[in-house]
């Protein structure tokens, strides 16, 4: 037999020396226990916590003394409630196998650290009611009393402050101690109502009826809480002074009841946090999907289009295409440009938020990442620029086209004109029944038609040119050009024939017929290249012309010039001849000679002489008007060139200032985070308030292309150069603005000060020699090494910023060389995509997750256990209970099925689901 008598009569822990949470219970109160209603109200009491621990092993006692004694059921007891194993029971009927049980029941108490006074196993064997109420006493301060513990008090008094707590605000209700407190009933009211107030109504309450305040908790209790009924009412109100061990075995059921509620809530909000930063972060991914799954088929859509080269017929067709170019730049792309934008500030965010919640890193579907879509959209850019050169090169081409096409018809409609009759003229054989005189007559006109003819040689051959030309330029009604152009030049080579011919004719018979008229000979020939050139001048003062600049209209213009200085002496030449033809007359007149009517030499007539100049006085002006408004046209031309160029020449310069100023703005740490931030959103504004003089350009550039001027000798830069400038300015003032914000979440979430930010920067900024806001590995890894990071060891050692000295040094002793697999593992960190380039976001992640925690899966993993009652899986209906609805959907939508060998129907593997979480599996 174990001898649990002491001489102390304390009960104290074995560790520490501390004393017991019970100070000097004196032998359980062995004079209180007389008192028969004291020792009814621990019997009931007792009997009834017994039991509550009892029937989870599927049993349970009548009468605690009777049912101990054999020491089985007091074995059981203590395994449940401490869930350990104890030695294996005897399983005999003679006194000294209950002995034993029992000295085996009272060996596990005193191995908790409390040292029975006055027990032992012979009184619990024999029965003895007033021992073995003090041994259950004991067993319920060791395992319901001892480890409750309310600010560093514990056992009786940290339940009393905890009692005191929870009732302060009820009226009628103040507990100093576990006897006369509780008597009316409030006090076990308020502890219920303070936790689960949907359960009474604690204001109909009324501290006169004390037992039906009693009443009314115990039964709730029992129906709601899970707490056995341990006293009646009538055993409280009708004693003087209720027992304070029943009333503290009574109050501290609630206090575990509560307790593990409150466990199971603060577990249920682990869960719920969790969860919803999962959900806010799916539905990131979804929008990021959606919105880059959008971008592309635009881009997809409208390549094609810019790789079109079929050209059109007319000009007014290519106009109507470059109308359509300009609307596409100005309407439909700018928009797509901030979708880029917006698409890779959302993606960055997205990155920030998973990497801040210890989540694995968001993968697009292929296709879709941020540098698919950077390709795409450069393949467009080149689409676009190639389309507006080419749209330009045809408007070009048809100007040059519709210019030579009008003047071939001009020319071959002059040239159809004077050929009209030529061939039946030359094929008439009057010189047969003529006089000799009219035959020598015939024979100058002939040759004045030879000379004519030969005139128009260079028109003939201009035509020629003009049709290969339009030939070679691939004008769209070439067919009929080359037609007409075949015509004239066989019934060229036909006239020549038959101008031959007829001369041979007229020589034949040149020898019978000598008389000639010398005046109208005379007049013939001067007649002859006079007219030429008076059609020449029509020809050439109808001629339209196309100039792209006011050097060559004021070219055409002095030629004009000298051509009309001209005029007075051809006037001379044209007086000349027609006083040739009034000396004929007069000659004929004087002598009585009866002319044959027309000059026999020639076909033009002094009337159609004087019709030609007379016409050719009136094209002058005509030729002058002409000129005149090309020249006002050019100016006018030359003063849009001059006020594009002038706000180009500030714009450009401009937009390049404002990159530089971005530039320096995010290498340099003048002030907080929030300073840089609020600074960045100012400069943006002015940025965007400037968007007024880009739309202005934009409209002058409209009126160039509108007026069809192609050069602009007054600046160096175009509309596509500054369009490009501006949107990278926007997009980088965007991105500078997203990485501070970047930088302010991972701040505030990692807990980094501003001093480590400042430190942070200073290092990066100090190896980033280029400014280009990126170190390469060996930059990257001399900058660790400057903060003090030993690689070597897998952790990181801040030491602060070393001067030149120090880190030179430093780099020596280590041999400017990092630990190759642990460089190795921090690269893939930092660089994930190997672009051999590390940012100053990636670096600072690194930094902040070097040196701080987060939540993991564990975590979640315990606070689902909890939730589960410590069972290795969870059902259905306890994630309902515990969890929002959304969120407890959201769970049993992606669990597994549990499968172990404890599973039953409807559990749930919380631990994979869990794990997947954080990437380390698979949901």
């Amino acid at each position: 037999m174990v001898d649990y008598h002491a001489a102390n009569n304390q009960a104290q822990y074995t560790s520490g020396g501390q004393q017991s949470y019970m100070e000097q219970e004196n032998d359980w109160d062995r004079d209180l226990l007389l008192d028969p209603a004291w020792e009814k109200q621990q019997r009931k009491t007792f009997t009834a916590w017994c039991n509550s621990h009892l029937r989870k092993a599927g049993t349970q006692i009548e009468n605690i003394e009777e049912d101990f004694r054999d020491g089985l059921k007091l074995m059981l007891l203590l395994e449940v409630i401490s869930g350990e194993r104890l030695p294996k029971p005897e399983r005999g009927k003679m006194r000294v196998h209950k002995i034993n049980n029992v000295n085996k029941a009272l060996d596990f108490i005193a191995s908790k650290g409390v040292k029975l006074v006055s027990i032992g196993a012979e009184e619990i064997v024999d029965g003895n009611a007033k021992m073995t109420l003090g041994m259950i006493w004991t067993i319920i301060l060791r395992f319901a009393i001892q480890d409750i513990s309310v600010e560093e008090t514990s056992a009786k008094e940290g339940l009393l402050l905890w009692c005191q707590r929870k009732t302060a605000p009820y009226k009628n209700v103040n507990v100093q101690n576990f006897h006369i407190s509780w008597k009316d009933g409030l006090a076990f009211n308020a502890l219920i109502h303070r936790h689960r107030p949907e359960l009474i109504d604690y204001d109909k309450l009324r501290k006169d009826d004390p037992v039906t305040n009693l009443n009314n908790a115990f039964e709730v209790a029992e129906k709601y809480l899970d707490i056995p009924k341990m006293l009646d009412a009538e055993d409280i109100v009708g004693t003087l002074r209720p027992d304070e061990k029943a009333i503290m075995t009574y109050v501290s059921c609630f206090y575990h009841a509560f307790s593990g509620a409150q466990k199971a809530e603060t577990a249920a909000n682990r869960i719920c946090k969790v969860l919803a930063v999962n959900q806010e972060n799916e539905h990131l991914m979804e929008d990021y999907e959606k919105l880059a799954s959008d971008l592309l088929e635009w881009i997809r859509r409208t390549i094609p289009w810019l790789e079109n080269r079929i050209p059109e017929k007319t000009m007014a067709e290519m106009q109507q295409k470059l109308e359509d170019f300009r609307g596409y730049r100005r309407v439909h792309k700018p928009p797509k440009v901030q979708e880029k934008c917006q698409l890779e500030i959302n993606f960055n965010t997205l990155q920030t938020k998973l990497r801040l919640s210890n989540r694995p890193a968001f993968m697009p579907s292929e296709g879709r990442m941020v540098s698919d879509i950077n390709g795409a959209w450069h393949n467009l850019e080149g689409a676009e620029k190639g389309y507006e050169e080419w749209l330009l090169n045809e408007i070009r081409r048809l100007e040059r086209l519709d210019h030579l096409a009008e003047k071939f018809r001009q020319k071959a409609t002059i040239h159809e004109g004077w050929t009209d009759g030529k061939e039946a003229m030359l094929t008439q054989k009057d010189y047969e029944t003529t006089s000799l005189s009219e035959t020598k007559a015939l024979l100058k006109k002939h040759e004045a038609f030879e000379s004519d003819l030969a005139a128009h040689q260079d028109r003939v051959e201009q035509i020629a040119a003009i049709a290969q030309e339009l030939n070679e330029l691939d004008y769209y009604d070439s067919p009929n050009v080359n037609a007409r152009c075949q015509k004239i030049c066989e019934q060229w080579d036909t006239l020549g024939a038959l101008t031959q011919s007829r001369r041979e004719s007229l020589e034949r018979t040149e020898k019978q017929l000598e008389s000639i008229d010398e005046l109208y000979l005379e007049y013939a020939k001067r007649a002859a290249p006079f007219n030429n050139w008076m059609e020449g001048a029509m020809e050439d003062l109808q001629d339209m012309f196309i100039v792209h600049n006011i050097e060559e209209i004021q070219g055409l213009i002095t030629a004009h010039e000298q051509f009309k200085a001209t005029l007075p002496e051809a006037n001379k030449e044209r007086e000349a001849i027609q006083a040739i033809q009034a000396e004929v007359q007069k000659i004929a007149q004087y002598n009585g000679i009866k002319l044959a009517g027309t000059n026999p030499y020639t076909t033009i007539t002094p009337s159609s002489i004087d019709s030609k100049w007379d016409k050719v006085q009136k094209l002058v002006p005509q030729r002058d008007q002409a000129l005149q408004e090309e020249l006002s046209r050019q100016q006018s031309n030359d003063h849009l060139r001059r006020q594009f160029a002038t706000q180009a020449n500030m714009v450009g310069p401009w937009i390049q200032n404002k990159m530089e100023e971005i530039g320096r703005i995010s290498i340099e740490m003048n002030g907080t985070l929030e300073d840089q931030l609020t600074h960045l959103r100012q400069y943006e504004q002015s940025i965007i308030e400037y968007k007024p003089n880009i739309d202005q350009l934009e409209g002058n550039h409209q009126l160039i292309q509108e007026a069809l001027i192609f050069d602009n000798k007054y600046t160096a830069y175009t509309m596509e150069h500054l369009r490009v400038g501006w949107e990278q300015l926007l997009t980088t003032i965007a991105r500078t603005i997203n990485e501070i914000e970047n930088q302010i979440l991972t701040r505030d979430a990692k807990g980094i000060s501003q001093e480590q930010l400042h430190e942070y920067r200073t290092s990066f900024n100090h190896f980033d020699k280029d400014h280009s806001g990126t170190l390469m590995a060996e930059e990257f890894k001399a900058c660790l090494i400057s903060l003090g990071y030993d690689v070597e060891n897998d952790k990181q050692k801040r030491t602060g910023i070393m001067d030149s000295d120090d880190f030179r040094a430093l780099l020596i002793s280590t041999g400017n060389s990092l630990g190759d697999a642990e460089f190795a593992r921090i690269m893939g960190i930092v660089d994930p995509n190997n672009s051999g380039a590390v940012t100053f976001q990636a670096f600072i992640d690194f930094m902040s997750r070097e040196t701080t925690d987060t939540d993991t899966a564990d975590q979640v993993i315990a606070s689902f256990k909890i939730l589960a009652g410590d069972k290795n899986y969870i059902t259905a209906e306890e994630l309902r209970r515990e969890l929002p609805p959304d969120q407890a959907e959201y769970c049993i939508a992606r669990m597994a099925p549990y499968s172990g060998p404890d599973t039953v129907p409807g559990a749930l593997d919380y631990m994979s689901f869990s794990t997947a979480l954080y990437g380390e599996s698979d949901l």
